[in-house]
């Protein structure tokens, strides 16, 4: 009776059982019921670990998040989204990536790259994604009212923060640079341009493909900060080959506008930003050079 009780089998048998008969009927109920409850309990388990992992998996994404500064912020992984990421990879430049696809967003954890699954439209998901503290925000959606509306958000959490757009039609342009966007970039017009350039320019076209920053294969076109305290401080233009650095200044940023053919008597100071162009053994040294002590 405990047997069939704690079983639920009811009570009698339709048959009358000998001592040996009702042994191997108890026998059975117990090893049945038990297979019964752990087929369950495996199942539930297998559940939710699953749901475990995609928790703890998401609280470790967080934690790293967290740990991010002067990051750039990725809104939208489509097709400009990813070439994006992945200049910023071949760069060194941490970032992360705000995507509302959750296809996308396993793509971007599967390539190792922090990620949020959510919209760049919402500000908490923004706030999540350390816009406070991020140095750069790259409005990559396909909608020009979601890139607006990003630029928006962002400038009213972060007003120092540069804001980086995509914009398909003129008008977005224009909108997209009232809403405090830094950079708008039109694919459409940049791809005319491209095209039409290397119709009538294509020598010059040839060289910019050859300098575009990490992927000239002798020659690169590159961008390097004079730290404070660095070997570089206060040194001109002409005296750099004596620091064993031989590369051509196209221009130097500095508190003023872009000095554009500087002179070889102009000397470098700190927080300057020099664009230069030569090849990569020179490029390397004169960046080591100009890191801070």
């Amino acid at each position: 009776f405990t047997v069939i009780t704690l079983t639920t089998v009811g009570y009698g048998e339709t048959i009358p059982l000998s001592p040996a008969g009702r042994w191997y009927t108890m026998a059975l109920l117990v090893i049945g019921v038990g297979l019964a409850f752990y087929t369950v309990v495996a199942f539930a388990a297998f559940l939710l670990e699953g749901e475990l992992r995609r928790i703890l998996g998401r609280r470790s994404m967080q934690h790293a998040i967290d740990a991010l500064h002067g990051h750039v912020v990725l809104c939208g992984y489509g097709r400009l989204g990813r070439a994006v990421a992945e200049k910023l990879e071949e760069a060194g430049q941490p970032f992360l990536v705000i995507e509302s696809d959750a296809a996308r967003e396993a793509e971007c954890e599967s390539r190792g790259y922090p990620s949020l699954l959510g919209s760049a439209l919402d500000e908490e998901v923004l706030e999540r994604a350390g816009i406070a503290r991020a140095s750069a925000v790259v409005a990559a959606t396909a909608s020009d009212a979601d890139n607006v509306f990003i630029a928006l958000s962002v400038r009213e959490l972060n007003p120092r923060v540069a804001v980086h757009a995509r914009a398909e039609t003129p008008m977005a342009v224009r909108r997209l640079q009232q809403a405090g966007a830094s950079q708008v970039v039109a694919l459409h017009q940049l791809g005319g341009q491209r095209i039409a350039n290397a119709i009538v320019r294509p020598t010059v076209v040839e060289f910019i493909e050859l300098t575009t920053p990490g992927s000239g294969e002798e020659v690169d076109l590159e961008e390097v900060r004079v730290d404070p305290g660095c070997k570089l401080v206060d040194v001109t233009l002409d005296a750099l080959p004596a620091h064993g650095v031989r590369v051509s200044v196209v221009a130097i940023k500095g508190e003023g506008p872009l000095r554009l053919n500087p002179s070889a008597t102009d000397a470098l100071r700190a927080g300057d930003r020099v664009i230069v162009v030569g090849d990569r053994a020179n490029l390397s040294r004169l960046a080591e050079l100009a890191q801070g002590a």
